[in-house]
């Protein structure tokens, strides 16, 4: 029998805020005009983020980029016609052809889809569509078939190691916690990501809540948990709607709640939504976050594994490491241990960002290389300006260079050149991006996320951020680097917690790789990338001006100036260094030094 064919719209966030609801209506009501018979449904995110809202047919494997309500007709027209509109879709960026199928695109090809395999496939608020494509099988065989030992021997033979960013062994977790006295056990999932540019789990639980749910629920099972909590800061409103459903859904049906599919193991789960705390991404952070106390981490031992959520054995584990839970379940140990490298298993998702061409979501075997992540699926830097760096792993995570492209993306070889691999945030730096306030960027973030606990990690964030403010303003010293590294070096020994110990990550690895920068901003008073205000000047070069006084109606200070055609200048003591300038100079006569 022939799959019945379907337009999907997307409605995850980024889709959403491009009038993808008022999209999926229009085509609706083409659809009834036009005599079509076509479903409209809604779907998680694709992962090409900013060509939505994207649309799909199912099963061609139709896609359409960028569609607007006001193309509801056409499209649907040209669909009654088996036609495609040329302008909505894709367009190959090295030959400029037309991609009308979202297989034959490289951002696809490249990619290992398996925690994602369903986003833009399914409605996401739909507990049917994903039984129908298997979805709780693993739950039924979990209770009905394994034992919970055998449960966690499957999590443990898989080599599966958590994708919140320290990357520890889930099943050793588990296994701590199951084996520690006391009851009740509690499960907690990490779903708040406060990194800069990161939407993984976000995406994850708008496309497909009811896999996250099922991998808790089998998890809560392995280590004897009675009552678990998912934690999502409050920013999420459609995660947090999407699973609220998903979970409604999942108790009607017996997947959650008492006595779940007649077995006799019961789960009771709830949502806490976090106000935004980065530092609640550390376990007992997030955990006195729950308990109604400030979030701040505490000392270990004792670990939570042993004593948390109100001293009793606790599991923490991030969305995207759940998720995989039973998908190894069903397919086994070893199916999960050939993908990645010998000791980093399975697939990871990225958030793809910064100068990049394709900006989104994808999902890549561990040990993929830098370069193919950036180049084959994110189809290169854009203008095709050179490569200079990338920061993995967030605010907290350290900064790769041309040198590393050839770097396989893992959990060892990441640690390894001084950066780590975090939840999975990766932005994309080209040759125009200042380094040294890169790093200045992310300490200010960390400053103001510190909790101020330690005094290290209270007083040294502040510290190197003011170095570094005064290195940016053309006021530094060569000692300043010297003591960047000190300082650095103190946190990363001395700090409480995880958050505080990573912290000196983008100074070290931007001063380990890209010294020479540093010494420019202090030696010559010079920012060699012209990001640094006070260390640039704009000049006009006399012999390309034509004298357009282009330069002048776009200069809000009246710092450029000069008669019409004849070269014009800058004064550069009303200067603000906008760019203005720059943007409006259709000659390149406007430099910057």
């Amino acid at each position: 029998m022939n799959e019945q064919r379907r337009v999907m719209v997307c409605r995850g966030t980024g889709c959403e805020s491009s009038r993808a609801l008022a999209l999926q209506e229009a085509l609706e009501q083409e659809m009834a005009a036009q005599g079509m018979n076509l479903p409209v449904k809604r779907t998680g995110c694709h992962g090409l983020c900013e060509l939505g809202p994207i649309v799909t047919v199912e099963p061609d494997g139709l896609m359409f980029i960028r569609v607007k309500p006001d193309d509801a007709a056409e499209l649907v027209s040209e669909l009654a016609a088996n036609t495609s509109p040329e302008h909505l879709l894709y367009h190959d960026p090295k030959t400029n052809q037309p991609l009308p199928h979202y297989r034959d695109i490289e951002f696809y090809k490249r990619q290992t889809r398996v925690v994602l395999r369903q986003n833009g496939h399914i409605d996401p608020e739909s507990i049917d569509e994903y039984i129908a494509i298997g979805g709780y099988l693993a739950l039924q065989k979990a209770l009905h078939w394994m034992k919970p030992e055998d449960v966690l021997e499957e999590v443990k033979r898989s080599g599966l190691r958590g994708r919140g960013g320290a990357g520890f062994p889930t099943g050793r977790k588990w296994e701590a916690s199951r084996n520690a006295p006391g009851q009740p056990k509690f499960l907690l999932a990490n779903g708040d990501e406060g990194d800069p540019g990161a939407f993984m789990n976000r995406s994850l639980l708008e496309g497909n809540p009811h896999l996250f749910l099922e991998g808790m629920t089998i998890a809560a099972y392995a280590i004897g948990a009675s009552r678990g909590y998912i934690y999502v800061r409050a920013e999420y409103p459609l995660a947090i709607h999407r699973l609220e459903i998903a979970m409604a859904q999942s108790q009607e049906r017996g997947y959650l709640g008492e006595n779940i599919l007649g077995s006799g193991f019961s789960f009771d789960l709830r949502i806490k939504k976090g106000a935004g705390a980065f530092v609640c991404g550390e376990s007992t952070a997030l955990m006195a976050s729950i308990e109604g106390r400030r979030g701040m981490p505490r000392s270990r031992p004792p670990q939570s594994a042993i004593s948390g959520l109100w001293g009793k054995p606790t599991v923490l584990n991030n969305v995207e490491t759940l998720a995989n839970v039973p998908l190894i379940i069903e397919r086994g140990a070893d199916w999960f241990a050939s993908i990645g490298t010998e000791n980093s298993k399975g697939t990871k998702t990225f958030a793809l960002t910064g100068k990049v061409k394709n900006t989104g979501l994808v999902e890549v075997p561990m040990g993929i290389t830098l370069g193919e992540l950036i180049f084959d699926i994110g189809g290169g830097i854009i203008g095709d300006k050179p490569f200079k760096a990338a920061q993995t792993g967030g605010p907290s995570g350290g900064c790769v260079f041309t040198p590393h492209l050839d770097l396989q993306l893992d959990f060892d070889s990441l640690t390894a050149v001084g950066s780590m691999m975090g939840s999975g945030g990766l932005v994309v730096m080209d040759s125009g991006t200042c380094m040294v306030d890169v790093a200045r960027f992310f300490t200010a973030f960390n400053e103001n996320e510190s909790c101020g606990k330690c005094s290290t990690c209270r007083l040294g964030t502040q510290r190197l951020r003011e170095i570094l403010e005064r290195i940016c303003a053309g006021q530094g010293k060569m000692s300043d680097i010297e003591a960047l590294e000190a300082i650095g070096n103190l946190m990363k020994e001395t700090t409480l917690c995880g958050l505080g110990q990573t912290v000196p990550n983008p100074v070290l690895s931007t001063i380990r790789y890209f010294r020479d920068e540093y010494e420019a901003h202090i030696l010559e008073r010079r920012c060699p990338a012209g990001v640094c205000k006070a260390l640039i000047r704009y000049r006009i070069n006399p012999e390309l001006c034509t004298g357009c006084t282009a330069c002048t109606r776009a200069c809000p200070t009246g710092a450029a100036h000069g008669e019409k055609k004849q070269p014009h200048t800058i004064t550069q003591e009303t200067c603000i260094k906008c760019g203005a300038c720059v943007d409006a100079c259709k000659f390149g006569a406007v430099t910057v030094e």
